[in-house]
């Protein structure tokens, strides 16, 4: 099969495309022939060596988080999945690789596709749609009337989070650009505030949870909106202790992260607020529902631009370039029958 492919890590290194053997398949696997996969910042995290600490991988690696596609093989144990069925998934962390043409996904990592949804809207979903549930279903507990900022809501994990929050009734708060002002404001975001010429922790307070995607200054600022006993989840962050313990990292590695998160830790002292840092779960149970929100309507799928197999390199190029408002997406076999 046709797979894009890294040989080391690094920034400057290319995604180069080679022929590499078609996977095999466990009991309870599915093979599946990709059509679509959607580009995000753990990619070229992974690509550069900066998730190192928490992801180790043998070279050549094929990168890729997410997908959408159509099984071709079920393993001898596999109950919810036949060839023929268009599925969508993020696989296992230690399984990735949805830049080639065919997968081998346990099944407990797939849904069926959004019956509504083309595979190229489809495949833009997973990452996305299960890093947001989680954070705000199985950390936050976001309930209906309160208040949450979502940093950077015109980016990939953005745009989904402010329809999830609105669908789940909060007050949202979000920081855009002006190029990011109107898909924000479609997406029924109540408060936009422009990060250029404003600085949103001299606006906001009394917040109940932060959304951070961004990390760095913007996280340690976002603890000034949050009232006591508000939470922060980030996606972008360090990971802090709780998070070691929670992954059980071991002790060596949970102490340097310790250490490493310690302005972080006095701050949530400092502001009785709670901070956690998010690694995200593959779940088919909760693609799912993410699935039902779809074919409902309830909330749309957003994408910026899509590229072919070949210039996948490109598309991650464009999305590190930070200009994307919403999601990038590689067709891998374009259909012409949806």
């Amino acid at each position: 099969m046709k797979a894009m492919v890294i040989e080391k890590y690094g920034k400057n290194v290319p995604l180069l495309m080679t022929e590499r053997p078609t996977p095999n398949i466990g009991e309870y696997d599915v093979l599946v022939e990709i059509y679509a996969a959607s580009l995000n910042p753990i990619d070229f995290k992974i690509k550069e060596g900066k998730a190192k600490f928490l992801l180790t991988y043998k070279m050549p690696l094929i990168l890729g988080n997410d997908f959408s596609g159509v099984v071709v093989k079920a393993g001898s144990r596999v109950s919810a999945f036949k060839p023929g069925d268009e599925v969508y998934g993020r696989p296992r962390k230690d399984r990735i690789g949805t830049l080639a043409e065919y997968i081998a996904i346990h099944e407990e990592d797939i849904s069926l596709k959004p019956r509504n949804l083309t595979f190229e809207e489809a495949a833009s979903i997973p990452l996305v749609g299960l890093t947001t549930y989680q954070a705000f279903s199985d950390i936050l507990n976001l309930q209906k009337g309160q208040k949450i900022l979502i940093h950077a809501g015109s980016g990939g994990v953005g745009t989904f989070a402010i329809q999830l929050a609105k669908l789940m009734g909060a007050y949202v708060a979000t920081t855009a650009s002006d190029k990011g002002y109107d898909l924000v404001k479609s997406l029924g975001a109540d408060l936009i505030i422009n990060y250029k010429k404003e600085n949103f922790e001299e606006h906001l307070t009394g917040y109940d949870a932060v959304f951070d995607t961004l990390g760095g200054q913007v996280l340690e600022k976002s603890f000034q909106v949050l009232k006591p006993n508000g939470k922060i989840v980030s996606i972008s962050g360090l990971p802090n202790a709780r998070f070691g313990k929670e992954a059980k990292l071991g002790w060596m590695k949970t102490a340097i992260l310790s250490i490493v998160s310690r302005k972080i830790t006095a701050l949530e002292k400092k502001t009785r607020t709670s901070y956690h840092f998010l690694f995200m779960k593959p779940s088919g149970a909760q693609l799912k529902i993410i699935k039902e929100f779809m074919e409902e309507n309830r909330i749309k799928p957003v994408i910026d631009k899509e590229f072919t197999f070949k210039d996948a390199g490109l598309a991650l190029q464009y999305l590190e370039s930070g200009s994307a408002k919403g999601k990038v997406v590689v067709q891998i076999k374009p259909s012409l029958t949806q």
